[in-house]
């Protein structure tokens, strides 16, 4: 199911939305819910999921950032400011091309209550 999964994910966005990396081979199917925790169902789910780059797929999956419905990224405290800083976010940015449909968003409300360290507002 994981390739038909990442081929889905890939044709709803064939890119990373944060980078605008669109080399196939430089792209992580992220589930948003994660696998471990996810039904079969669920797993499969190209809505489950975005396509990010290496280091945004880390700190997804590892929940230092989330997203609000209006595709702005929220950064964990539980990264410093200088970090933050080098990695080039401020915690202001609005990503126009992250997919944000209905069926993601449960997913995603999901990972902002259970997966995101810190507080989500």
């Amino acid at each position: 199911g994981q390739g038909k999964y990442r081929e889905e994910l890939l044709e709803q966005c064939p890119f990373c939305p944060i980078t605008m990396i669109a080399d196939e081979r430089l792209l992580i199917a992220s589930h948003i819910k994660p696998w471990a925790v996810s039904t079969d169902k669920e797993k499969i789910d190209p809505y489950n999921g975005f396509m990010l780059s290496p280091m945004y797929d880390k700190l997804f999956d590892k929940g230092f950032i989330t997203f609000t419905e209006d595709k702005h990224i929220i950064l964990s405290d539980f990264i410093s400011r200088q970090t933050w800083k080098k990695i080039g976010l401020k915690g202001t940015e609005r990503f126009s091309m992250l997919p944000m449909e209905d069926k993601r968003l449960t997913y995603l409300k999901f990972h902002q209550q259970s997966v995101f360290k810190g507080n989500f507002e």
